[in-house]
């Protein structure tokens, strides 16, 4: 499990036509936010990431730097750059399972052509989004076991300029006994 306040994983991917992406090396002025796609099988990856797609001005406004991967090879990812019609949004590809789990994704199995008729990969990850602040830490982290139900981008908006607004700590730090 990633703590907040802690340093997250690295992470390093080439991008569809971005080039290559290392986090260790990112400057985003607040935050870099990282989301984690399942892949070009997922139609509900494909409308999250077009609305992220329109949304990439306001996070770039405030500071945060965007970034939507997967565990797709660069063909995939490509096709989904062209699906959500991706200008602004850099898509990642190749993320290995293994590091998947350390940034504390789940992995799924293949069960075959999803209800859009693409396969699934025969392992892939599954969503998630992550905040993480210029000094590496983790600030914000949201993983989830389903396609559905992800965070809400113009909630994030809203949340990151009450966090900077407020000066607001990174929760969930506590690793004591409980």
């Amino acid at each position: 499990m990633l703590i907040p306040r802690q340093p997250v994983p690295s992470l390093s991917v080439e991008t569809v036509a971005h080039g290559h992406f290392d986090l260790s090396t990112r400057s985003a002025a607040r935050f870099t936010m990282v989301v984690f796609y399942r892949g070009l099988h997922c139609p509900i990856c494909a409308k999250y990431l077009s609305e992220l797609e329109r949304l990439v001005p306001e996070f770039e406004q405030r500071g945060v730097a965007v970034i939507a991967i997967s565990s797709d090879n660069e063909e995939r990812a490509a096709a989904m750059v062209g699906k959500v019609r991706a200008e602004k949004l850099p898509i990642g590809y190749g993320l290995t399972l293994q590091k998947a789990r350390e940034w504390g994704l789940y992995v799924s199995e293949s069960r075959g052509k999803t209800s859009i008729g693409i396969e699934e990969p025969a392992r892939f990850s599954e969503p998630g989004v992550f905040l993480i602040r210029p000094n590496g830490t983790l600030y914000y982290g949201a993983v989830q076991t389903m396609p559905f139900a992800r965070p809400n981008f113009s909630d994030l908006v809203s949340a990151i300029d009450f966090a900077v607004a407020h000066d607001y700590p990174a929760r969930g730090e506590y690793t004591g006994a409980v």
